[in-house]
């Protein structure tokens, strides 16, 4: 597996990096690490001298890391570039053919939530590759088993292929969750359903299928995620113009702003 891992050198950045390093379980793993220099120059006369030292300062830091994490198992690889942050990372996800992005994020509210946000929910406005998306309090050693959330739409059935394959890659049980806001025959049927096409397309028998009632999706994902911390939870992101996302939003895109559980985005 192809891994990437952007780094600013903060500890929430690092972290991802163990994060991503600990689910390898036990498989050669290529990891790259990427740094990106985003710069405002006042003088141009400055410019050169800002560039050089902070070229140098990534370079001391990244050959610090991988001569800390580097093992048989684990390649890990520097990229140090100069540009915008999600587009970056973006370009060089697809150039070197990344199966994940694996990043440390923090919390956005009001309309720096709305108009800015993170690089991490701007990266995944930006790609097409799945996006693990690790908080502060993330903890691997407590992580028990992947959770799929599902709306029963066409557009989840390869997500549900892709989370299988995770599943398989880290050796975690696969579990799927379905929030009903207005539970009803057809939903219930629609359960039944999810439960018989998962043991036709899935050999673990320790999978769950979990259905939670409640007004929202986002309040729905919350109380299944107090009783079930040790996860790592999948949700899917569809793809939104600008204005979609500012007035419809996203609820990949919500959640990655304040859950304290690992979030595998996919689209």
């Amino acid at each position: 597996m192809k891994i990437l891992v952007p780094l600013d050198f903060s500890p929430d950045s690092v972290k991802a990096l163990e994060f991503a390093i600990g689910l390898r379980s036990g498989k050669k793993t290529q990891v790259f690490l990427v740094h990106i220099i985003e710069i405002v120059y006042d003088f141009a006369s400055q410019a050169a001298i800002a560039l050089d030292s902070m070229y140098k300062d990534a370079e001391s830091m990244m050959d610090k890391l991988i001569n800390d994490y580097s093992s048989d198992e684990i390649h890990l690889e520097k990229i140090i570039i100069e540009g915008t942050a999600s587009i970056s990372l973006a370009r060089i996800a697809n150039e070197k053919n990344i199966d994940l992005i694996v990043m440390g994020t923090k919390g956005a509210s009001g309309v720096k939530k709305i108009l800015i946000g993170s690089t991490t929910v701007n990266l995944i406005k930006e790609s097409n590759i799945p996006i693990l998306a690790v908080p502060e309090k993330s903890r691997i050693e407590q992580i028990l088993n992947l959770t799929l959330a599902l709306e029963f739409s066409d557009h989840e059935i390869p997500l549900i292929q892709k989370s299988i394959g995770f599943s398989k890659e880290w050796n975690l049980p696969l579990n799927f969750l379905h929030i009903q806001s207005s539970p009803n025959f057809k939903d219930k049927l629609a359960a039944i359903g999810l439960k018989h096409y998962i043991e036709s397309t899935y050999d673990e028998k320790n999978s769950k299928v979990h259905s939670i009632n409640s007004e929202s999706i986002s309040e729905g994902i919350e109380t299944f995620l107090r009783i079930n911390e040790e996860t790592i939870l999948i949700m899917c992101h569809q793809h939104k113009n600008f204005w979609k996302q500012m007035f419809e939003g996203s609820q990949s895109i919500d959640m990655a702003y304040h859950i304290h559980v690992p979030l595998l985005v996919m689209s």
